[in-house]
């Protein structure tokens, strides 16, 4: 009985001093957790602002009939090289024929009687001079001379026009271009309501497109100048890439901005040319434009520092041990690596860089 007494007393001292070494030994989920900690600075950066666009040559005609009448020639052939004044269809207007042969017998019956006029004046002028026959009657010559003239001058009036309207049969291209669909082929019946085809200019080309009230307002403030005429000379080259990826390889220049915003859609129209000298670009096609913005001494964060909570990005700042929520304002860098924090933080903030799903507001880290 005296050794079983001794036994278990050895064993409570020996509980006793394990339980007192285990309360001196934090455990591991006691520990801080490292994480990975930067403090904010400023440098240069820029940005881009990238909107779709719409290209369409610098002159984009319609090409329409000024007549009615078949189509007796078509002369192009779709995206066809084209210059100003070169034939490109032949109409047949019957009707415009015919009012430039009555024009042509009208002119040569108005003539006629000028003719006579002219004779019965030169006739009379002699006799009324010797009293032969009264002054009245070569007044009366002479009136009918000078209605004849005034006849003779209206039809010939309605012969130019007939002649015109005739011109008209023979469409040609009011600019240098390049040819685009024809719908219609020899034999179609054609009015003006129709289009024969389109003809684009596109020795240069202007790339359309939108900003809402709030992106206008931001862009006009990030431009020098006085007022949007001198910030538009002032806005940066914009460059643009094509529907297939592809970076176009001449830069543009902003040309105009429009001076109300569309009531429906909420948006100012925008006009960058870019040169088209090789003839790479078309109209009709689509792309998007990036402009860029420069900022001096900006704050630049990962974008893996940040994450998202109810429309808010949200960053975790370095307090002493612990870490705490903040919101701030950034925009996206054009590589996607980095945001540009607008508002929310300032120079000398820490902050943590890396791991940040497994923090919490408040938690308490080890700063690497």
């Amino acid at each position: 009985m005296k050794f079983n007494r001794i036994i278990y007393g050895a064993s409570a001292l020996l509980a006793v001093m394990t339980s007192c070494g285990g309360e001196n030994q934090p455990t591991k989920e006691q520990t801080p957790q490292k994480y990975p900690t930067a403090v904010i600075g400023r440098q240069n950066v820029t940005l881009e602002s990238v909107y779709p666009v719409t290209i369409k040559g610098k002159e984009d005609i319609e090409i329409r009939p000024r007549i009615d009448g078949f189509i007796d020639a078509i002369y192009i052939d779709e995206g066809s090289v084209v210059r100003k004044g070169q034939s490109l269809f032949k109409i047949n207007s019957p009707q415009a024929e015919q009012s430039l042969n009555s024009a042509r017998a009208a002119v040569k019956s108005a003539q006629a009687q000028v003719n006579i006029a002219k004779v019965d004046v030169n006739r009379i002028r002699p006799l009324a001079e010797k009293d032969i026959v009264s002054m009245v009657q070569l007044e009366t010559a002479e009136s009918t001379y000078q209605s004849a003239l005034a006849s003779l001058a209206q039809v010939e009036a309605t012969l130019r026009n007939a002649e015109a309207t005739m011109s008209w049969t023979n469409v040609t291209s009011p600019v240098d271009g390049i040819v685009g669909a024809i719908p219609y082929r020899q034999g179609s019946l054609v009015s003006s309501n129709n289009v024969l085809t389109t003809v684009a200019n596109t020795s240069n080309v202007f790339a359309y497109f939108s900003l809402n009230e709030k992106e206008l307002s931001t862009f006009l403030d990030n431009l020098e100048g006085n007022n949007q005429a001198e910030k538009i000379k002032n806005a940066p080259e914009i460059t643009l890439t094509l529907a297939d990826g592809t970076v176009y390889e001449h830069k543009g220049k902003l040309e105009t901005i429009t001076g109300t915003v569309n009531a429906t859609t909420g948006t100012a129209s925008f006009r960058a040319e870019f040169p088209n000298q090789g003839g790479r670009l078309r109209s009709g096609v689509s792309g998007r434009i990036s402009i860029p913005r420069y900022m001096e001494n900006s704050i630049v964060v990962p974008q893996k520092s940040a994450f998202a909570q109810q429309n808010k990005t949200l960053i975790y700042l370095v307090q002493a041990d612990s870490v705490v929520q903040r919101v701030i304002d950034v925009l996206p860098t054009p590589d996607s690596k980095s945001y540009v924090v607008i508002n929310g933080l300032q120079e000398g903030d820490k902050i943590v860089t890396d791991g940040i799903v497994t923090l919490t507001h408040g938690k308490k880290i080890s700063a690497e």
